[in-house]
Formats: structure tokens, C-alpha cells, sequence
């Protein structure tokens, strides 16, 4: 069973999805719709046959008066059908690059676990089926990769440790497959997704959450009913463009 860590910021204004924030959604709007996909990417986890492992930012990193266990728990407790098999803890390291080193490390050599994943909420697209079939790939793989646009990654799968020093460094699917060529581990990839982290990705998440719900497809439920309610819509003003229809009311 693959332990599946997810690195959540707390949901806080001003401290998440900053380089989507702006003139279409305001800092407390980026860090609700923060907040669905961090519970939607949860549930996602839970879903499957992986366990759920909740990584919080520790105290010294978040703004002044946050609890980060607490902002991160709170919700995630409340979205969860079995709470109880839910597992928090704190991030250790300066970087991200090494607070997932630190995790993926210690839960293979200490923990015994037979294989960890990496994710962020930013994952908006992470559904059961992609981390039940990476599972299946890291039995035969040491590295697992989700690629996403830009040289970025959704999901970052391991059997064995490389070196993370820098590892997340763009182009991150690039550098994550040198670090495991460089450690003699076979790369296996799942299918390409987005990821939800600027203003740009929003040009190809919203047409691709609308057009799979209205398929009937399963999509992030919270975050998708969070977009539909902003009125956050992609037109053709001679190209592509993310504007806000409605007013939140």
C-alpha cells in the first residue's frame, strides 16, 4: 500500500495561490478555493487504496497567529469518511524540495513503508484510479511521475530514496528523472494533468472541470462547484481568457 503524503499550506489569506490572486479572485477567495482542492485531493486519497498522510508547515513558516496543524486539520477532518485513518504531521525542512525529501525518506527507512508519494492540493485533477495505478507502477518502478504543464509535476511516486537536494528544481519531471537515472531506478509516468497554481492554469482547468461535469465524469467536487459559484468561466475575446461572469453573493 503506497502512503500517499499531502504538503498543505494552511488555507489562509494572503499565504496561498498568491500567483493566482489578483483582480479575478481576491486573497480570502484563493484561499477558500485553496481549501476545496486541498480537501477534494484528501478525499481523492481516501478514496483509494492508499493511505492518507497530511503534511503541515511548521509553525516558524506561516504567518503570525496560525495554527497550521489546526487550519489544515480542522478541515480535513471535517471532509473525510474515516477520519480515524487519516495520519498529520509536521514538515520538516527549509525547502519543499526538502520537506519531501524529509518525508518520503523517513517513511521508507524508518517507517518501512514500501512506497510514498508526494502531491499538493494544487493536484486539482489527483483522482482515485491515477494514484491506485501509480501504486501498480511502483511495484515494478523506484520512481513514479505525474507530469504537468511547464515542466511541473501533479504526483511524485518513490520505492527508494534519491537525492532531493534541489530536486524540485523546473523543469521538475526533468530533474525528479535525473535524480532517479543518477540513483538507478527505472521512471515510470502516469498520464499528463494540470495542476492549479497561477491565473494561467486556469485557462485549462475550468473548460476541463466544466466540460467533464457536464459528461457526467468524475471531477474535485468542492473545487468545481467553488469555480461554478465565482461565475470563473474561459471565453474567446481573440483568445483564450479567464474572466469572472457573476459576482459571488
Amino acid at each position: 500500500m503506497t502512503t500517499v503524503t499531502v504538503l498543505a499550506d494552511p488555507p489562509v489569506s494572503g499565504f496561498v495561490l498568491q500567483d493566482l490572486a489578483g483582480d479575478l479572485l481576491d486573497d480570502d477567495e484563493a484561499a477558500e478555493l485553496y481549501e476545496a482542492m486541498l480537501l477534494d485531493v484528501c478525499r481523492a486519497v481516501e478514496s483509494s487504496g492508499a493511505e492518507l498522510l497530511v503534511n503541515y508547515r511548521p509553525s516558524e513558516q506561516v504567518p503570525d497567529g496560525v495554527d497550521p496543524e489546526a487550519a489544515v486539520r480542522e478541515p480535513v477532518m471535517d471532509a473525510l469518511d474515516s477520519p480515524s485513518n487519516a495520519r498529520f504531521e509536521v514538515q520538516v525542512g527549509s525547502t519543499f524540495a526538502g520537506r519531501v525529501g524529509n518525508t518520503v525518506t523517513h517513511l521508507l527507512d524508518r517507517e518501512d513503508v514500501a512506497t510514498v508519494a508526494a502531491v499538493e492540493p494544487t493536484a486539482v485533477l489527483l483522482n482515485r484510479q491515477l494514484i491506485d495505478s501509480a501504486a501498480m507502477k511502483l511495484r515494478s518502478s523506484g520512481v513514479v511521475l505525474g507530469p504537468a504543464d511547464g515542466g511541473r509535476v501533479y504526483y511524485a511516486g518513490f520505492g527508494d530514496p534519491i537525492d532531493f537536494e534541489d530536486s524540485y528544481a523546473i523543469p521538475t519531471v526533468e530533474t525528479l528523472g535525473e535524480r532517479a537515472a543518477d540513483a538507478g531506478l527505472d521512471v515510470d509516468f502516469l498520464p499528463s494533468n494540470p495542476v492549479l497554481e497561477t491565473r494561467a492554469d486556469l485557462k485549462t482547468v475550468v473548460p476541463l472541470l466544466r466540460a467533464r461535469n457536464r459528461a457526467g465524469r468524475v471531477v474535485p467536487q468542492r473545487t468545481t462547484a467553488f469555480l461554478d459559484d465565482l461565475g470563473v468561466r474561459v471565453i474567446d475575446d481573440g483568445a483564450p481568457t479567464v474572466v469572472r461572469e457573476t459576482d459571488r453573493s
